[in-house]
């Protein structure tokens, strides 16, 4: 049996047609809108570019590589889970279990940057200077030098946290 269709149900199928296209669905967007993850990555793009204006501070050079590095001032990995847990905090409120999870892993991200990461590229300068100082017939002489730049300094934790924090609040009020 045909269906009947009446024009007041034409016109409803229609305007939920354009109301579906209109409000594209979470499958079918590539990357989910989310305020705490986009905090996250522009407090981590802007410490990464801000680590190559310092480094022209205090060195008087341009260092583009700064920009996929790691170490240096600010911390981008500080910046990065400050901004993510404040944003958390803001977005589904400081009780919820999220808030709690971002707090803990943002706190063990800021210990290890500037305690064992710190320590680590720092032995690595020590041992890049004792390779050096080798005889050239060692089979080590001609070992390519460690990366040295690998945690930060407590300054460097702190100025990354305050961007996060900053970048968060102010994804907050561009909502």
């Amino acid at each position: 049996m045909d269906e009947v269709i009446t024009l007041a149900d034409a016109a409803y199928r229609v305007s939920k047609v354009t109301e579906t296209a209109a409000t594209p669905s979470s499958s079918a967007q590539i990357l989910p809108y989310s305020m705490p993850l986009l905090s996250a990555f522009l407090a981590f793009a802007i410490a990464q570019f801000l680590k190559v204006i310092t480094t022209w501070y205090k060195e008087k050079r341009w260092d583009p590589k700064k920009i996929v590095g790691s170490g240096g001032m600010p911390s981008s990995h500080s910046s990065t889970v400050v901004a993510l847990a404040v944003s958390i905090g803001l977005h589904d409120g400081v009780e919820s279990s999220s808030f709690a999870i971002a707090i803990v892993m943002a706190f063990i991200v800021m210990y290890d940057a500037s305690g064992v990461r710190l320590h680590a590229g720092r032995q690595a300068e020590v041992l890049n200077q004792i390779v050096c100082e080798f005889p050239p017939e060692h089979p080590l002489s001609t070992s390519r030098p460690l990366r040295d730049s690998l945690g930060h300094t407590p300054l460097q934790v702190i100025a990354g946290a305050m961007l996060g924090l900053m970048v968060a609040f102010m994804m907050k009020a561009s909502e």
